[in-house]
């Protein structure tokens, strides 16, 4: 239901993952499909301005959960890039799971989801297409680091987890005029 005006049109439609193999997809596909299912979850939580949900040791918000799939998509777009260049990752000793920023507790609205899905699409298609790139390399070894194919599903396993942490708002719509 349309928060705007009470329609029966979806407000915000999901973007569409085309897979080669439903089967089977690539892992480009699987991170696409992730971010997809997490943002399409996250329009449940417009509205929110209440108690958080305390999960895996954490307190869990929307902002939060969002903050995180955001960070997480930053931390292995990273990961990958400086394996390609063959450089090491700058160290990151910021904790971001295990904090709950004041700006985590602020109420959230239709224009945060707007704001977040634009910012998250972005990155995960930029890691989408870098993944893509690689394919040749998706199962190759890394050492003691996780191949390819193994960061895609751990972080679309992660972004699942973070998104299914906040519990959706009831919403009504508003009353019809016509």
């Amino acid at each position: 239901m349309c928060l705007t005006c009470g329609c029966d049109e979806p407000a915000r439609p999901r973007r569409l993952v085309a897979l080669a193999d439903p089967s089977h997809p690539t892992p480009d596909e699987i991170v696409l499909q992730a971010t997809e299912n997490a943002l399409a979850l996250a329009a449940s939580w417009i509205g929110w301005a209440g108690p958080a949900v305390m999960s895996l040791g954490n307190a869990w918000t929307p902002n939060k959960s969002l903050r995180r799939i955001t960070d997480h998509l930053v931390d292995h777009i990273t990961q990958i890039e400086c394996r390609v260049a063959g450089e090491p990752t700058v160290p990151d000793p910021w904790r971001g799971r295990s904090v709950t920023l004041e700006s985590d507790w602020a109420r959230f609205t239709e224009n945060d989801l707007d704001e977040a899905t634009a910012r998250i699409r972005r990155l995960a298609q930029i890691l989408a297409l870098r993944l893509r790139a690689l394919r040749a390399e998706w199962d190759a070894k890394a050492g003691e680091d996780w191949t390819l194919r193994a960061i895609a599903q751990h972080l679309a396993d992660a972004t699942e987890a973070y998104a299914s942490r906040p519990v959706g708002t009831k919403t009504v719509a508003p009353p019809r005029t016509t």
